[in-house]
């Protein structure tokens, strides 16, 4: 594709659409032609960013009236597989939010409609945008195997956050909307196959659907011999006492994200906190005759340190590259649907109560 600008129509404004709207308005490359929502947040996302773009309710009568090159998805999950493929149906590249889909089938058929489409599908993993997280993934490799790997991001939520909890919670639980992300750490970090899933769950208000959970746990064991735990809580019932753990451990030692200021109380709803480093701590096993340690534990200190906008830029200039560029996305696509089909079995575990092998 020539280097005109990429007409893009915003498909959701709440946070994560109000955050990618900004980028594309901000960034060189793009242009809105239209924001869509069923609520009045596209109203206030039109005002944030000066008042210019035309409003629809409808996303359908928005594709046939804007015709445009591409369509950010940053909707409830059960709607994201229908709306990829009516864009990719359209002629349209397309930006989604993960989850890909709400059921693996339909992260699959998604894909299939942009190779179908020969159309460029760019999943939202907002951390794969993260040089430290990028940093973190790395040390973690010189680890030595196996790994074990210790994530969690419980947050309790309240006001607006818990509103768009118990939405999300209509169609996904937390382990399957939060741990993709985590899951996909994970595998980057063993570059290992996952062979086994065991997970709870624990329904802790009437306010979740009597089929779904709020809060749950998850183990995955990897053919290497390396073992992960991740666990996600939301609610305003939710402790903020360990919400921001990322830690990593082999035989050579540990790495772990030390992130002081964003892990402090009050901060586990905020968006920018989810995404915070500050600082990497590296411990080393080696130790004498005496078993004492050989080396001080060290502190890589990152001063590349986008907050949450930034990231989406990063995502967005990303999306532009793969356009302009033709990127292959064969590879984080699969990705992708991989880390869902894991989640989703961590999910048929804690409703069955049984180990799921994969």
């Amino acid at each position: 594709m020539s280097d005109k600008n990429i007409k893009v129509l915003v498909v959701g404004c709440g946070n994560m659409g109000a955050s990618h709207a900004t980028a594309y308005h901000n960034l060189d490359g793009f242009e809105i032609c239209g924001l869509v929502s069923t609520g009045n947040s596209k109203v206030v996302l039109n005002e944030k960013l000066g008042g210019g773009y035309t409003l629809f309710t409808d996303y359908k009568e928005a594709l046939e009236a804007t015709r445009p090159d591409a369509v950010c998805i940053s909707t409830y999950p059960d709607t994201h597989e229908e709306f990829a493929i009516k864009a990719f149906e359209n002629g349209c590249h397309v930006f989604i939010e993960k989850p890909l889909a709400d059921t693996v089938e339909g992260a699959v058929r998604v894909a299939e409609a942009a190779k179908k489409a020969g159309k460029k599908l760019v999943v939202g993993y907002i951390l794969r945008y993260h040089p430290s997280w990028g940093k973190f993934i790395e040390v973690a490799r010189q680890m030595g195997k196996p790994l074990v790997m210790r994530m969690n991001l419980n947050q309790q939520s309240h006001g607006y956050m818990w509103t768009v909890h118990r939405n999300l919670m209509k169609s996904l639980s937390p382990i399957v909307d939060c741990a993709v992300h985590y899951i996909d750490i994970m595998c980057q970090m063993t570059r290992s196959k996952p062979i086994q899933v065991n997970a709870i769950g624990a329904r802790l208000t009437d306010e979740v659907p009597d089929w779904n959970y709020n809060y749950g746990q998850l183990q995955i064991r990897f053919e290497d011999g390396s073992v992960g735990w991740y666990e996600a809580g939301w609610g305003p019932m939710v402790s903020e006492t360990a919400f921001f753990i990322k830690d990593v451990f082999g035989p050579k030692g540990a790495v772990s994200i030390v992130a002081r200021n964003a892990s402090k109380a009050g901060q586990s709803d905020s968006v920018d906190s989810h995404t915070k480093t500050e600082s990497i701590k590296v411990h080393h096993a080696d130790i004498n005759k005496d078993d004492e340690f050989i080396k001080p534990d060290e502190y890589i200190d990152l001063h590349d340190e986008p907050d949450h906008q930034e990231l989406c830029n990063r995502e967005q200039r990303f999306f532009l590259k793969a356009i302009r560029e033709d990127l292959d996305l064969n590879d984080p696509t699969q990705d992708a649907i991989n880390s869902l089909r894991i989640a989703f079995a961590c999910d048929e575990s804690v409703k069955t109560g049984q180990v799921v092998m994969l």
